[in-house]
């Protein structure tokens, strides 16, 4: 594992079934593990973490097909989650860190807590993670969703080589799919979380339309955290007036609730 120093920050591959993942590490404090979500890359996730580093020892990388990580032959959950636990797996910390976790992040997040009990010393969940009460893409919402990913696939080309993104419109489309198997399932998942949870959650992910899938989308965004809510009274929630663009549009906003979360556990609280 080749190892290379700028200024404060350490530099670090993890390898994993031949593909490379880079690894950055820099801050102060208590040791803290952002998982990005699918399309989504470190650069991108920059303002964020800078800010995290202030009170956290941060840890963050590239998915496979992501940034700098290599392309691969696989972009399912599964191989996501690989990713995420070669990564934790490479770590030297002396206590558990924290888990944070955007979008497909915060899913990779549940469940590697869920498997692996006393790892993580609590869970940050931003935009995802959703037990979701039916399929965000039903029969009628797949031509917008394939539109979607093809302009999602389109644009991870399109950019310098640090904000890339390798999964064609396809891969990205099944993943989607998929992702809806995923969240159907994900409160079993929550059962087996030994470390205490906090959501951070757009109050529109879906953009504040009133046409289209919009307006579905975020009602049902909102009853899947309800449902979590509900069935585990003690996850604390923070509602944001965003879109799922909010850990670029709100960083400051997440930093801070993240701070506050972690310096002792917050009291849960309903959606507004």
């Amino acid at each position: 594992m080749a190892t290379r120093y700028d200024g404060g920050m350490r530099h670090f591959t993890v390898r994993r079934g031949g593909v490379t993942i880079p690894v950055s590490r820099g801050g102060r404090g208590r040791p803290l593990v952002l998982c990005p979500g699918l399309n989504s890359t470190q650069a991108d996730l920059y303002r964020l973490t800078e800010l995290l580093r202030r009170d956290h020892d941060v840890v963050s990388f590239d998915l496979r097909g992501h940034g700098l990580s290599s392309a691969a032959e696989r972009y399912d959950f599964d191989a996501f989650l690989g990713d995420l636990v070669a990564v934790m797996a490479a770590l030297e910390v002396s206590s558990p860190p924290v888990l944070v976790g955007y979008s497909l992040g915060a899913d990779l997040a549940v469940h590697y807590a869920s498997m692996s009990p006393g790892s993580v010393a609590a869970l940050v969940l931003v935009d995802g993670a959703n037990p979701l009460p039916e399929p965000f893409i039903t029969d009628v919402d797949r031509a917008e969703f394939r539109a979607l990913t093809q302009h999602e696939a389109e644009r991870g080309k399109g950019v310098d080589l640090v904000r890339q993104v390798s999964l064609s419109a396809q891969e990205i489309f099944e993943l989607g799919l998929e992702m809806d198997v995923v969240r159907a399932g994900i409160l079993e998942r929550y059962q087996g979380i030994d470390a205490p949870v906090h959501m951070i959650m757009s109050s529109s992910i879906a953009g504040d339309s009133d046409a289209g899938r919009a307006p579905r989308h975020n009602r049902l965004w909102r009853r899947g955290v309800e449902r979590l809510v509900q069935e585990l009274p003690d996850t604390s929630v923070s509602w944001l007036d965003a879109d799922h663009r909010l850990v670029f549009t709100h960083a400051s906003d997440i930093a801070e609730i993240v701070r506050r979360a972690c310096g002792s556990r917050s009291v849960s609280r309903p959606a507004p």
